[in-house]
């Protein structure tokens, strides 16, 4: 009564593990693996939210380093004997 459904139990296991292991089967897992990896898209998003936020920060901290430095340009050139010659105290040896 129950043989024929063992039988083909039997033989579906060997069957199942061939296909598996075959190109077909590969092709298949690759093609979850890929499925599964476009689905955090919301965490992708956080990430590059962060990341812009990062380079809006470091742009911003750029431009203030580089006023700084036009600055202190700005006070050597302005200094009275000299642009940018150092006082003859301060000089190195």
């Amino acid at each position: 009564m129950f043989w024929p459904f063992i039988l083909f139990l039997a033989l579906l296991i060997p069957i199942l593990a061939i296909v598996l292991d075959s190109q077909v089967g590969r092709a298949l897992a690759s093609r979850l693996e890929r499925r599964g990896l476009e689905q955090p898209d919301d965490l992708m998003a956080d990430r590059l939210g962060y990341l812009e936020g990062e380079v809006e920060r470091l742009a911003e901290e750029l431009g203030r380093l580089d006023e700084e430095s036009r600055f202190l340009h700005q006070l050597l050139d302005e200094r009275p004997g000299g642009g940018g010659a150092l006082p003859p105290g301060d000089q190195e040896d």
